[in-house]
């Protein structure tokens, strides 16, 4: 065998069987671009960059690692949403609500996020450089703002 193929299969050998390794579900991220309703969606690693979702309802779905830079999420429901990990670089969250959602490591630099409702929601080591956050409960460091 060649030894570049060789070196090709050695690389993609632990992504082809890591049981670990999740993707969306195509299906789902085709209802959600087309009616902007997915509920309990699996969006998980999904590519949504400059996506549209403007008032889209994705309570409890899992978008855990999903692009999401530069998508419109204005007036969005991601009550109980899993965003772990995922990128909202440039997104707009103004009237979204994020309730209860898992907010944990998520990229928001340079995100506009007014009147958000974060009420519950776990936001553990946000990247928030160069957001404008206003109205809205993410505050840096110290105690929650009353």
């Amino acid at each position: 065998m060649k030894p570049s193929i060789v070196a090709i299969l050695g690389l993609l050998t632990p992504i082809l069987f890591n049981p670990d390794i999740k993707a969306a579900n195509p299906d789902h991220i085709q209802q959600l671009l087309s009616t902007r309703e997915c509920q309990g969606c699996d969006l998980s690693g999904a590519n949504l960059t400059a996506a549209h979702l403007i008032g889209a309802d994705l309570r409890d779905a899992n978008l855990k690692g999903a692009n999401l830079t530069e998508a419109n999420l204005e007036g969005a429901d991601l009550t109980g949403t899993n965003l772990e990990g995922a990128n909202l670089t440039s997104s707009m969250l103004t009237n979204a609500t994020l309730n209860s959602s898992i907010l944990d490591n998520v990229n928001l630099t340079k995100a506009i996020i007014y009147d958000a409702d974060v009420s519950g929601a776990s936001m553990m080591a946000l990247i928030i450089d160069g957001a404008e956050i206003f109205y809205t409960g993410i505050s840096v460091g110290g105690e929650s703002p009353e």
